[in-house]
């Protein structure tokens, strides 16, 4: 931890270095090992590496380790170079470096905080880059990290002291507090003793984005009928949220440190742990040996829930009712709700009309302790959905497209991406849930669909508990005129192919990334090894319907799983397994020779079957994130479901069509 950070004017400090993420992996190690040090006018921002991602800042088996000193040992331990650590145990924290620089999209991927408690614990103060992931971001912020440009830093290095100032003007007034505080927990403690008044808001009354008209109606302090605009800084009311296994036992550990043994929560009933990240991490030998360190996460999780009493969604003799994301929408969100979660993929809700997204530990712990969530709302991107999928594509052709193209524009780049338009309704609620649950992979703040009739019925077949009238009364629709600093984009799903997202080439400064889309008719013919259908973006209801269609074709044409292809299907929840069996499609699956893997997460994040073993070998999969070493040491195609399991019966990656098998 750090005293007295941070300091009226930010100066380097004679005896600390400045490390550069630069595309040549080599030049990296030449200041991580050899001394070399660098200035930023000795480059370009085209030389400093994009995209890294939190997958490579620590990967999943350094956040087995909790503690943040701890994991802080093994910061960027994913970054790897012909197969091998660029940073080895401890390089970050032994090269003295206050600095880090990177390009653009800095911290895209998974919200884990452990991403920047590990620069921070290695000594690092101040963060450079282009662009910020907008999770990742606020993440350094509630840690009280600086983060700031290059020209910033091309100042400092030439001995200038800059003004705090200088690098909190930029966002609002409250996220100016919490940096100057030196972070989210003091800012906190200030507001509830009431040394810190915030301003009433000013905005007038204006037509409103669905995110918009939700934090609007969560307000806290402000008059009734406040209308909200983006950048505005609030604090709001949620509705609920949850935890999981790699993140309870940080928020256990912060709120003990923060305010003693004996805390309490004062709403334990609307928030939820879930035990479904690490149920097979023993698959993975790379984990085995990081067994310990898991069971001390789980029994963490157990010690939160008893001292809490929040809703316990725990395994039950070794399977757990799902992933949290689909159990969630099945079980407790609902229409127009504010929910706040521990994980990048929260924002699935999204399909719910609700507006959801993913926090780190720390954001999560003050949420449920202090009662209230700062934010800052987001601006807006509008996709105008029109016309229906050809045959063979579902909603992740859709993002995939959405993925190559706005995104890899950065349109979408902390915006809350709204899906509407008269194509919505051709689309199914889990297919929405797609959309949604991918946003994140835009770096987009969160994903959310218009309701109508058909999220009515599904909402009240999910949770029968439901008030239909009320569910209509809570749901939320854009107004007339409403602004999207991101534009209105009308996307034509008549016209959409296909597609998959490559590995790229990270050796080469290509990283492997969601972005990188291609029809499958012009990747050529790419040999498998794995064909997986699963995760929470790929274990709903719908997925394994399209898993079962392909399936059953294959039967009737009497083909089996390619020799030499491992085909898995892992169910999302206890639900989406039930279905499966009551269908007859369990059964089917393993007629025509699909290795089947009970509810939860799994290769997903490289804790269980279905990763790669060798770097030789080539994946197809419905998960939502291609990032270098995340699912094995392998080369790894994101796809849709209708392609993993058409790949899975031809042996290459491969489009799904009636006329396929015969």
């Amino acid at each position: 931890m750090r005293d007295n950070w941070p300091p009226a004017k930010i100066a380097l400090n004679p005896e600390k270095r400045v490390l550069f993420l630069t595309k040549d992996l080599e030049l990296i190690k030449q200041q991580l090992y050899d001394g070399l040090n660098l200035k930023m006018e000795d480059l370009t921002v085209d030389d400093l590496l994009d995209d890294i991602n939190t997958d490579v800042m620590t990967p999943a088996w350094v956040c087995f380790d909790h503690d943040p000193a701890e994991i802080a040992k093994n910061a960027y331990a994913g970054l790897m170079h012909n197969g091998l650590r660029v940073f080895n145990e401890n390089a970050l924290k032994n090269g003295n470096f206050e600095v880090i620089v990177s390009g653009q999209r800095k911290g895209t991927g998974s919200s884990r905080e452990t991403a920047p408690q590990c620069e921070r614990w290695a000594g690092i103060n101040i963060v450079i880059a282009a662009s910020f992931a907008p999770i990742h971001a606020q993440n350094n912020i509630n840690l009280g990290q600086i983060m700031g440009d290059h020209s910033m830093l091309e100042r400092l290095q030439k001995g200038e002291n800059i003004a705090l100032e200088e690098f909190t003007s930029r966002y609002d007034k409250v996220t100016q507090i919490i940096l100057e505080k030196g972070g989210l927990f003091a800012f906190a403690k200030l507001l509830k003793n009431g040394e810190i008044k915030l301003p009433p808001l000013d905005t007038p009354p204006r037509p409103m984005t669905m995110a918009e008209k939700i934090i609007a109606r969560n307000l806290v302090g402000q008059v009734e009928g406040q209308c909200v605009k983006p950048n505005d800084p609030v604090i709001a009311q949620v509705q609920g949220g949850y935890s999981h296994e790699f993140t309870t036992a940080q928020v256990h550990t912060f709120l003990q440190n923060e305010y003693g043994e004996d805390y309490t929560l004062p709403n334990p009933s609307k928030f939820a742990v879930f035990e479904d990240h690490l149920l097979y991490a023993h698959h993975n030998p790379k984990f085995v040996p990081h067994m310990d360190k898991i069971q001390t996460l789980r029994d963490l999780q157990v010690e939160f829930q008893k001292h809490t009493s929040v809703r316990d969604y725990s395994a039950k003799d070794g399977v757990s009712p799902g992933i949290c994301h689909q159990v969630a929408r099945e079980e407790f969100i609902e229409v127009g709700d504010f929910i706040q979660a521990t994980d990048s993929h929260t924002c699935m809700g999204g399909a719910s009309n609700a507006l959801t997204w993913g926090v780190g530990a720390t954001e999560y712990a003050n949420l449920i302790s202090a009662g209230f969530t700062s934010i800052k709302v987001p601006e807006s991107i509008r996709f105008e959905l029109v016309g229906t999928l050809v045959p063979g594509c579902t909603a992740k052709d859709v993002i995939l497209y959405i993925l190559a193209d706005h995104a890899r524009e950065e349109l979408t780049l902390n915006r809350s991406m709204e899906f509407g338009g008269e194509g919505l309704a051709s689309l199914s609620i889990d297919e929405r849930a797609t959309l949604c649950n991918m946003a994140t992979e835009c770096s987009g703040r969160t994903g959310i669909c218009e309701a109508d009739d058909l999220l009515f019925e599904w909402m009240i077949k999910s949770q029968p508990h439901l008030d239909l009238e009320t569910q209509k009364s809570r749901a939320v629709h854009a107004d007339e005129g409403a602004q999207y600093h991101g534009g209105v984009h009308t996307i034509n799903m008549s016209e959409i192919q296909p597609m998959v997202a490559h590995p790229g080439n990270p050796d080469e400064g290509i990283p492997s990334d969601p972005t990188n889309g291609a029809n499958i008719t012009d990747i050529g013919a790419v040999s498998i090894d794995i064909a997986y259908g699963g995760s929470c973006t790929a274990g709903k209801a719908d997925d394994v319907a399209y898993y079962a269609q392909v399936c059953q074709a294959a039967e009737n044409a009497g083909l089996v799983v390619k020799e030499g292809v491992d085909f898995y299907i892992q169910y999302g929840s206890g639900i989406v397994k039930d279905l499966a069996v009551n269908e007859g499609w369990h059964d089917l699956f393993d007629r025509v020779g699909v290795k089947l893997i009970d509810p939860g997460c799994g290769a997903c994040i490289g804790a269980g079957p279905g990763v790669s073993i060798t770097p030789e070998q080539v994946t197809v999969s419905a998960i939502n994130r291609n990032f270098q070493g995340r699912s094995g040491p392998g080369k790894l195609y994101l796809a849709s479901p209708l392609t993993v399991a058409a790949s899975a019966f031809m042996g290459i990656i491969s489009s799904w069509h009636e006329e396929l098998f015969n």
